[in-house]
């Protein structure tokens, strides 16, 4: 076989690998669920400067729920510092999102309870499989003119 050929072939096997790819990737139908354990990321401060100084940040969590038709119910909002201890539980009772709602819990900048790496546990549950909510941390600081702004998406650790 000819360099040009087997070029050819290799070009060939690639295409076709590549054809496959958003079957494989993406399916039609967004993934249902009836409940899950969500860990959401978050950060108290940012460290700047030589020195690494704490730039303090406040954090709200927010809970949407996207599916256009069922509700949901946020049984647990838990709050964690950076070494796993609970600081604080945010739903002592359940809290219902019908379709498309939103909540959210704001921390603020002063709030340095959590240590530079606190986290949120999230566990909801719904009657039927719905589309999943997205459960995500916003960061935000401003201070003499400058500001910083990030989001932490939340990841399932636990499927109902």
């Amino acid at each position: 076989m000819t360099l040009f050929n087997r070029s050819r072939t290799t070009l060939a096997a690639a295409l076709f690998c590549l054809s496959l790819l958003p079957a494989l990737c993406w399916s039609a139908e967004p993934q249902r669920s009836r409940g899950q354990t969500v860990y959401v990321p978050a950060y108290s401060h940012v460290f700047t400067g030589p020195r690494a100084n704490p730039y303090n940040l406040a954090i709200t969590l927010t809970l949407r729920n996207t599916d256009p038709r069922d509700g949901m119910v946020v049984t647990a909002i838990d709050y964690y510092d950076h070494s796993g201890r609970l600081i604080r539980r945010y739903a002592p009772s359940p809290l219902g999102l019908t379709p498309l709602t939103s909540s959210y819990i704001h921390l603020e900048e002063k709030d340095t309870s959590g240590g530079f790496a606190p986290k949120f546990i999230v566990r909801w549950e719904s009657q039927r499989p719905i589309s999943a909510p997205v459960i995500e941390a916003v960061m935000i600081g401003a201070t003499s003119g400058q500001g910083i702004s990030f989001v932490s998406q939340g990841q399932v650790i636990q499927e109902r």
